[in-house]
């Protein structure tokens, strides 16, 4: 047997070889996970590349990304709409779910509620994650665009001057499918900022009020600043949600193959448009939609770096 030592308590113990052996198997196949899912993103980044190729060749980058007409019947395809429409939905959403989702993971790590109501709302909120996509989309449809419909229609009378409320509301658009998307990833965002408030360590909260800082000092300037990594990869974890949200957006955003600026007008996502024509597309309208995949699949992995990014350099300033 092998003697070792416990780097907390720096006590040696004996290991056995089955011990090691354990240790090797377990860290050999953990290797083999991570490389099998670094080709398994790979395989499918080939595989779309592959398929969008044809579309590739005759379109390019620019006049696809740039264009926006998408006309099956002429073979003309560009994805500026369904670009524009992923992105503005996306951060509408960020926008209306960071504030409430933060400030619920804040209350429910917090003790401003007795434990026998906190218990309750937090299985209430992760509980909204477990709800399908298309209940969403039907109740915003039924509940939600109704309600929506005299404020959204007040707010064009009086500010229509704006670009951005320019188009008056029909009860499907940007506006309504980006409301639904920040109610789907806010139990994103508040569940992963809650467990990061709530793995924060008890003693820098207790040196703070030693130092006789106030409870919101404490929790603005030392529990939220130490979890700041954490609330910020749920965040971007949301983002990547909401951009690759079907079901719900193709029913509320209104498919329309044009852009606008305002938020009341209809449009369409990368998301919905394949939804809508994939079943029924054939010959370079496939690889269009393959190259409109692609473009979301690079938005995606850009999102994720991005967030890794952000969460090393929060690490190191930590440090």
């Amino acid at each position: 047997m092998t003697p070792s030592v416990d780097k907390t308590s720096g006590m040696s113990y004996e290991r056995t070889q089955v011990a090691r052996t354990v240790d090797n198997v377990f860290k050999w196949l953990t290797r083999i996970f991570a490389i099998g899912i670094i080709l398994i993103l790979l395989a499918i980044a080939l595989q779309v590349g592959l398929d969008a190729l044809p579309a590739i060749q005759k379109f390019g980058i620019i006049d696809f990304v740039t264009g926006v007409r998408w006309n099956p019947v002429e073979n003309i395809y560009g994805a500026w709409t369904q670009i524009y429409g992923t992105l503005v939905t996306s951060f509408i959403a960020l926008l209306i779910a960071v504030p409430i989702g933060v400030g619920v993971a804040i209350i429910l790590s917090e003790d401003f509620l007795p434990p026998k109501v906190q218990q309750p709302l937090v299985f209430m909120v992760e509980l909204l994650a477990a709800i399908p996509s298309v209940v969403y989309g039907l109740w915003g449809i039924f509940v939600l665009s109704p309600l929506l419909q005299a404020p959204m229609t007040w707010i064009h009378q009086t500010f229509g001057w704006i670009p951005l409320f320019s188009t008056p509301p029909t009860g499907r658009g940007i506006y309504i499918a980006s409301i639904i998307l920040a109610i789907m990833i806010l139990p994103i965002i508040s569940s992963i900022s809650r467990d990061s408030l709530v793995g924060v360590n008890p003693t820098l909260r207790q040196a703070a009020y030693g130092l006789g800082a106030t409870r919101w000092e404490t929790l603005f300037q030392v529990i939220i600043p130490t979890a700041i990594s954490g609330i910020i990869g749920g965040i971007m974890l949301a983002l990547g949600r909401a951009m690759g949200e079907t079901m719900a957006v193709t029913m509320l955003i209104g498919n329309a193959n044009r852009p606008s600026q305002s938020l009341f007008a209809q449009g369409s996502t990368i998301s919905a448009l394949l939804a809508n024509q994939f079943a029924e597309a054939s010959g370079l309208q496939v690889a269009s939609l393959m190259y409109a995949a692609l473009i979301l699949f690079v938005l995606t992995l850009l999102i994720n770096v991005l967030a890794e990014v952000v969460v090393s350099k929060v690490e190191i300033k930590k440090l």
